[in-house]
């Protein structure tokens, strides 16, 4: 009789040892997943998680400002941004939405993307280009008309008055094409790592630091 009791306790034991693994790990997931309180987020920021959220499903990365989804759709990177940047082209609104995208931006169209829109950024060494508005599909406009730039389909000054044509559209109950998705394919292998002028590799670099106290 003692032996069975034996056996039965180490039997529950064995179970609850079991239970609270699945409970640890269940809590580990949730704290990945684990939503901040947006109510002290502004609303035009609170409606951008929403847009995303719903399309793409709980964020990949959470900070106490910031929300970021990897490798959602055709985004390499999605970025909703608690803190608003006033901006008034091509009407006033605020941005806080930044989606990037693989793509190689030639050297010498880089200044006029400037000209055209300074919400649309680009990295010439991760080989990204992004847009950064208030929702995806004005994202998705300002790169395509980047785009029409980049290839000559539009000049700097058409494709600044499409933008504002384009929005004033949708505000009418269209739905345009170039709000929709992207009008072309994203790239591969579009890292610019650039030249090295010294002739110093990084394992002399690093030795460097070490032998420096790491400055």
């Amino acid at each position: 009789m003692k032996k069975a009791v034996a056996i039965l306790s180490l039997i529950l034991i064995a179970g609850l040892g079991k239970l609270s693994a699945q409970d640890n790990k269940m809590s580990k997931d949730k704290k990945v997943i684990m939503m901040p309180d947006l109510n002290g987020w502004p609303e035009a920021s609170r409606m951008a998680v929403k847009e995303i959220t719903d399309k793409y499903g709980k964020p990949d990365g959470i900070t106490k400002n910031e929300l970021i989804w990897m490798n959602k759709g055709v985004w390499k990177k999605i970025c909703i941004n608690k803190k608003e940047t006033k901006h008034n082209f091509p009407i006033e609104h605020t941005d806080m939405m930044q989606t990037t995208i693989s793509y190689k931006v030639p050297m010498d169209i880089m200044g006029e993307l400037a000209k055209f829109d300074g919400s649309v950024t680009f990295d010439r060494t991760q080989g990204t280009m992004s847009a950064r508005c208030d929702k995806e599909g004005n994202n998705f406009l300002a790169l395509n008309l980047a785009h029409d730039i980049i290839t000559g389909k539009k000049s700097v000054e058409e494709a600044r008055k499409a933008y504002g044509d384009i929005v004033k559209e949708k505000m009418n109950g269209g739905n345009p094409i170039y709000m929709q998705k992207l009008s072309f394919s994203t790239q591969e292998n579009t890292a610019d790592p650039d030249i090295n002028t010294t002739g110093l590799t990084k394992e002399d670099v690093m030795k460097k630091m070490k032998k420096n106290g790491g400055k």
